[in-house]
């Protein structure tokens, strides 16, 4: 709240024409404001609102100090009365709590001492334990086979029927690479000499929390023109463009524009509602796109591109050729290892890890069952793992803290894996309701680590992209391809995006590639709270990635986009059955073969939890 100030008061009294007898009258209304924490126009409109209704009594000593008695003093009661009565709603809430689980209690032992044994051999011994505990107390002990117990969660979790009903377990529902005859299990010594960093180094990523919700609409706008200017230069190099024209200058000949896609309303965008918007060296202003005569084009909004097109009048850009982004190089290291003879052995999954209708965390006990089966070099688990969306956490329906859930989760993880070795990487989601709700979305936090934990454990942020063995990961728990399948603008009919295949899944990930970002829309969609200062730093693809792990709602895939392998495990859970998960097989050292790259994933599978 801005401090009150004699100046400050004088023009809002000049505003209501409202005069006064001294200064001595001015350090009144000053120390008014002070004592009673009002602004200085909330002071004003509640002294115009009491003298109008006094017959406009004039701005005096004595008049203020009437005000202050009748209306100031009367309004700082009721809020003080306010927050006693709900400091004594949260206190008599948690002891209300208490007195149930205490009652809860005795009547189970009350009921205990009722009970009649069946047989004699069965009798229970009155003796007085060491160290007594009572049964609901003792549920909520932790101990590895009871870590993920649903009663440790939700008093009235059971186990979900139809994911214990489900079919198919262990079936492969999409391949990529050579994978007949292959052999999914890690190395002999699973872990061992696997090095997992991220790409820029710590000092050049998002490796704690930071402030968030202070962003002005000019830093946003210098973000984005900072975008169009750099992915333009790359354009204008590339295809040897000699210079870009203003978007609205009428010409008679054909010209090139550079700009940014954007839509005429807030609702998809379509042929007839491109606009293009230029940035300040072209402009800065934005004009309509016709787009009959391309012969192909894939659009979202925010995509920087450039045109070539006739705009006689200044006001409709007649485009007759599209030039789209071009994508980084690959990650070429300093020092090349020698070949390993043994593939390395990636397992992705990514949550919920819970079904629909239970808190239960079967399907990750099942996953940890086949992490101890496969053995896998490295897991790379994607959020979310306390998951918002869920019926039980928005009803609130839990006995222990959101943090205590995920801390018991990743324990669970650390502890069954243990035997195995595994290096396990943990990305946050937005969806996780324990954590911060931003995007870029900075990494998890584990209290006191051990020495085994720091080892085999990375934490990343959302998004990443990490190095594992020489190999590019990208890494991204958000799910753009629901909005972007929205919001992309179809082909000419009978025409396909050539290089890209004919899907529109295709088509969106060559955009992030192209786009060299993790979340090329613009504007997000709502459920995205996107910090755009941050975004420019830590939101960008430094390289083209080999493998892109981009999760999503729709459905699981695997494909080569230019030269990247993009995989979309599915979630580990689909509302109250089970969903899918992602293998892959990576040659770090793979060389080239008569010029051409070859990708280091090996093959890849999705698979049934």
């Amino acid at each position: 709240m801005a401090l009150a100030s004699t100046e400050s008061l004088k023009s809002e009294l000049e505003v209501f024409d409202i005069s006064y007898q001294d200064d001595s009258v001015l350090d009144k209304m000053l120390e008014q404001c002070l004592c009673n924490r009002i602004k200085t126009e909330d002071f004003l409109l509640e002294w115009v609102a009491y003298s109008t209704t006094k017959n406009g009594l004039a701005l005096t000593m004595d008049n203020l100090e009437q005000f202050e008695h009748e209306v100031l003093n009367k309004k700082n009661k009721s809020k003080q009365s306010f927050r006693k009565e709900e400091i004594h709603n949260k206190t008599r809430d948690i002891h209300s709590l208490e007195e149930l689980i205490k009652a809860e209690e005795e009547e189970d032992n009350l009921l205990d001492s009722y009970s009649t044994p069946a047989k004699g051999s069965q009798k229970r011994a009155l003796t007085t334990p060491e160290h007594p505990h009572s049964k609901r107390s003792a549920a909520l002990m932790a101990s590895p086979g009871l870590l993920l117990s649903p009663a440790s969660f939700s008093p009235s979790a059971t186990p979900s029927q139809k994911y214990s009903q489900r079919g198919g377990k262990g079936e492969v529902v999409a391949t990529f690479g050579a994978v007949q005859g292959t052999r999914w299990v890690g190395r002999k010594a699973p872990g061992v000499g696997v090095q997992v960093e991220l790409l820029e180094g710590p000092e050049d990523s998002l490796c704690c929390s930071y402030q968030y919700m202070f962003q002005r609409l000019r830093d946003v706008r210098n973000v984005l023109t900072e975008k169009i200017e750099e992915l333009g230069e790359d354009l204008r190099s590339h295809f040897k463009i000699e210079e870009f024209s203003p978007v609205s200058l009428p010409a008679q000949d054909s010209i090139t524009v550079l700009g940014q896609v954007c839509c005429d309303s807030n609702g998809k965008l379509n042929a007839q509602s491109v606009l293009l918007e230029a940035g300040p060296e072209q402009g800065g202003q934005q004009v309509p796109v016709d787009l009959s005569e391309l012969k192909e084009y894939s659009l979202i909004p925010g995509q920087v591109v450039v045109m070539e097109g006739m705009n006689t009048t200044g006001r409709k850009l007649v485009a007759s050729k599209l030039y789209e982004g071009v994508p980084l190089p690959f990650y070429t290291p300093e020092i090349k290892k020698e070949r390993d003879e043994e593939p390395l052995n990636v397992l992705v999954a990514c949550g919920p890890y819970t079904p629909s209708d239970s808190l239960t965390f079967d399907p990750l006990l099942d996953l940890i069952n086949v992490i101890i089966r496969d053995r896998p070099d490295v897991c790379l688990l994607l959020g979310p793992f306390v998951d918002s969306k869920h019926e039980q956490i928005e009803k609130a329906q839990v006995t222990e803290t959101f943090e205590e859930i995920f801390s018991r989760c990743i324990k669970s993880i650390m502890d069954g894996t243990k035997s195995v070795g595994c290096h396990l990487v943990f990305v946050p989601s937005q969806r996780d309701i324990h954590h911060h709700f931003i995007y870029p979305q900075p990494p998890f936090t584990l209290p006191n680590p051990n020495k085994d934990q720091a080892q085999r454990v990375t934490l990343v942020p959302d998004p990443c992209t990490l190095l594992i063995d020489g190999v590019t990961f990208g890494l991204t728990s958000t799910d753009i391809l629901p909005c972007a399948k929205n919001a992309v603008t179809l082909l000419k009919s009978g025409l396909c995006c050539s290089g890209t295949g004919s899907d529109r899944f295709s088509r969106i990930l060559k955009h992030m590639l192209c786009q060299r970002s993790y979340y090329p829309l613009y504007p997000p969609v709502e459920e995205v709270n996107m910090d755009y200062e941050k975004f420019q730093s830590f939101g960008q693809m430094p390289v083209t990635p080999d493998i892109l792990i981009i999760p999503s709602e729709l459905r699981y895939f695997v494909k080569d986009v230019v030269n990247c392998v993009c995989v979309n495990p599915g979630r580990l859970t689909k509302g109250q059955v089970g969903g899918t998960y992602g293998r892959l097989l990576i040659q770090p050292s793979a060389t080239s073969q008569d010029g051409k790259r070859v990708s280091p994933c090996l093959a890849a599978q999705v698979v049934k939890i």
